[in-house]
Order: structure tokens, then C-alpha cells, then sequence
């Protein structure tokens, strides 16, 4: 065999010794994919996304993905003749637009359970409706009503721990019910969050459309492989974390303070970056972690 061949055999090998710590350490533990942002766009990166959760599922892993939508029900929204509306970056839900979303999310759903059952792996697309798994309270931004916006209040994980029981994979779009039985839209992080900290996941993985938590914004080389809880306080404190970021960091501080392990922060437009962050040294995005929790990248390699 040629010299070059064995080369990129022997480093496909390196690459799976590389990966048997973190499955030994994660197997049969619950990870929480919050799925959204251009890797629901983009059919290459959809497709490699299910692929990296699918694999998690059969070495082990117990993966849950809570899916968003916001861009495909705004083009639906639009479809129908109606504006989209936005209140300090959340979305206006009057009932009309609830319907559509409902519609919308429940679509995207299926599509994700099929591709899931292309790969060999049994899937179960569910709704915060079901098994009352999301409970919500009305949801106000700065005291305006923005609509049917849900804040979860409480999750019912006993559907998920059975269907992970049963070895199916679920799939979860985050809509829930309130008081009086009405459909709420929620903000697909804080549903991921919810559900991470109600199934004690040992893992919470958020993908998104940026490299992950930077302490200068501006400077891409200030990228943080690993962040502890305190570190994240101070990074909000100084005020050097703004936009869309501030909420994320702080859901996850909260997720963390309510026993979810390890949160991380992901560049989903960069195929297969689940596995890569997972599973390797280096890690590609942010890993948040609680301040007693091991640091395990190994930063000298």
C-alpha cells in the first residue's frame, strides 16, 4: 500500500481514538440540540446536522432536538399577505400568525423526523402541546403585549424519558399551552433550555450563526474554547457581550445552575461542527461549564 494511503488511514483511526474518551464519558447520557439559524436553511447543512445527531444516537448518546423556524414562518407570514412584526427582536403572534407558525413548525418537524428515519434511526416529532411537555404564562417584552409569546413555566419530561427509554429520538417544536389551553409560540432557546434542565441533560448544544463567545466581539481571534459560569458573568458584567448573544449566555448560565453540565455554543453553518466539538480535542465553539466542573480540552496540543 502506497505510503500516502496508510497516512489517511492511520489518521481516520487517530481521529476515532480521538473521540472514544468523550463517548465512553457521554454514553447513555441526555444531550439537547437546540437546532436553528442558516443550518435550517441550507439543505446541505440540514442534512449533515441530523447526520452528526443521528451518529451521536447509535454510539450511545441520548439526543433530544428542539428545532426554531422563525425564518420559514416569516416567509409564510409574508405568503399570506401579512408583515412581520417584530418587539425588541421578538416576534408579534396575534392569532392569525400563531396559526401559520403552528403550521410552519409542525412542517419543519416532520421534514426532520424523515430525514432522521432515512438514516436507520427511529424518530417521534412531538409538540410542547403534547403530554403537556411545555407549559407557558403569557409572555410581555418591556410590559407590551406581544401576543400568543409564551414563557415556559413548567416541562413534563415524562414523554421524552419514554421515548428515550423506547430508543426512539425525539423531536421537539416549541409551541406550548397556557392556562386557559391556548397555543403559544416560544423562543425556540428558551424552550431548549427548559427541556435541558427538566431531563437533567448532561449536555445543552446550541447552534447558531456565529463562531461562538468572543471577548472582543470585534477581534474573531479572541474565540473562548471554554468558559466557566463566573467568567460568563464577568464577560456580561464588563459589557463586552451584546445582541442576540446576551440572552443565549444568559439561558445558559441558567441552564447550568440547574444541572445541565455543559453547555456549548456552535457554528452551525460549518458542516458536522456537532461531532467536531464533541468529540475532539480542540472543540470549534464555545463550551460553557460549571465553575466545580473538569476542564477537559487539552489546550497545549
Amino acid at each position: 500500500m502506497e505510503e500516502k494511503n496508510m497516512q489517511e488511514i492511520l489518521q481516520k483511526a487517530e481521529v476515532l481514538i480521538e473521540a472514544l474518551p468523550y463517548i465512553q464519558r457521554f454514553n447513555r447520557k441526555i444531550i439537547v440540540v437546540k437546532y436553528g439559524g442558516s443550518a435550517m436553511v441550507d439543505e446541505e447543512l440540514k442534512r449533515s446536522v441530523i447526520q452528526d445527531v443521528t451518529l451521536l444516537k447509535l454510539v450511545g448518546f441520548k439526543p433530544i432536538i428542539v428545532h426554531g423556524g422563525g425564518k420559514e414562518i416569516s416567509k409564510w407570514v409574508e405568503k399570506s399577505g401579512m408583515e412581520p412584526e417584530f418587539v425588541n427582536g421578538l416576534r408579534k403572534t396575534d392569532a392569525a400568525t400563531m396559526e401559520i407558525a403552528e403550521m410552519v413548525l409542525n412542517k419543519v418537524n416532520k421534514s426532520l423526523v424523515q430525514m432522521v428515519q432515512e438514516l436507520g434511526v427511529n424518530a417521534i416529532g412531538i409538540s410542547g402541546k403534547d403530554g403537556s411537555l411545555l407549559k407557558v404564562d403569557k409572555k410581555y417584552s418591556n410590559g407590551q403585549d406581544i401576543g400568543f409569546v409564551g414563557d415556559v413555566k413548567e416541562v413534563n419530561p415524562k414523554i421524552l424519558f419514554d421515548l428515550l427509554e423506547k430508543d426512539f429520538l425525539p423531536i421537539v417544536c416549541p409551541i406550548g399551552l397556557g392556562d386557559e389551553f391556548d397555543t403559544y409560540n416560544i423562543n425556540a432557546d428558551d424552550a431548549a433550555c427548559a427541556i435541558a434542565r427538566a431531563v437533567n441533560a448532561e449536555k445543552l448544544a446550541f447552534l447558531t450563526d456565529i463562531e461562538g463567545v468572543y471577548k472582543d466581539p470585534k477581534d474573531k481571534a479572541t474565540l473562548i474554547s471554554e468558559l466557566s459560569v463566573s467568567e460568563a458573568q464577568e464577560l456580561i458584567g464588563d459589557g463586552n457581550i451584546g445582541g442576540g448573544m446576551l440572552p443565549k449566555l444568559n439561558n445558559c448560565i441558567d441552564a447550568i445552575e440547574n444541572g445541565v453540565s455543559r453547555v456549548h455554543i456552535l457554528d452551525g453553518r460549518i458542516p458536522h461542527c456537532l461531532l467536531l466539538e464533541i468529540f475532539t480535542n480542540r472543540g470549534i465553539g464555545t463550551a460553557i461549564l460549571g465553575d466545580g466542573e473538569e476542564r477537559y480540552y487539552f489546550h497545549g496540543e
